[in-house]
């Protein structure tokens, strides 16, 4: 009884999302009414998605937000992880920057009061003396 107990819970996790490795954001910091515009951005190594990186709009302000799945955390490598939003201007620039170490499992960038311009969210990890990962969303307008 036990054992088909736990292989409906493991099941109802995977149907619902959790425990899949995929993030499972829901506000910035400081912004209870974030919304995902755009779709997901995945960054790979050795061939495996290790993090997703995902642009929000709410509380007047555009946020980046990169996700370390926990695929690549169980490695035990030690890593610092950053988040930024891209505006698109000459060439574009990043604003709102934020960078964690300490092998975070996510970070947000700062709120950028960017709703009126093309943003794109940006995203990445760096470990060893030069190994990294990274990955950018589509542009929004």
């Amino acid at each position: 009884m036990k054992l088909a107990l736990a292989a409906v819970t493991a099941a109802a996790l995977v149907v619902t999302g959790l425990g899949s490795g995929v993030a499972q954001a829901e506000q910035a910091p400081g912004c209870s009414s974030t919304v995902q515009i755009g779709s997901t951005a995945y960054g790979q190594y050795q061939g495996q998605n290790v993090i997703s990186v995902k642009q929000f709009k709410g509380c007047g302000k555009n946020w980046a937000y990169t996700y370390v799945w926990e695929s690549f955390r169980d490695r035990h490598i030690a890593y610092r992880a950053h988040a930024s939003v891209y505006v698109q201007f000459d060439g574009g620039m990043s604003w709102g920057d934020v960078d964690k170490t300490g092998s975070p499992v996510e970070v947000w960038s700062e709120g950028t009061n960017t709703l009126d311009a093309c943003t794109a969210a940006a995203g990445y990890i760096q470990f060893g003396t030069s190994g990294s990962v990274d990955a950018k969303t589509g542009w929004r307008c």
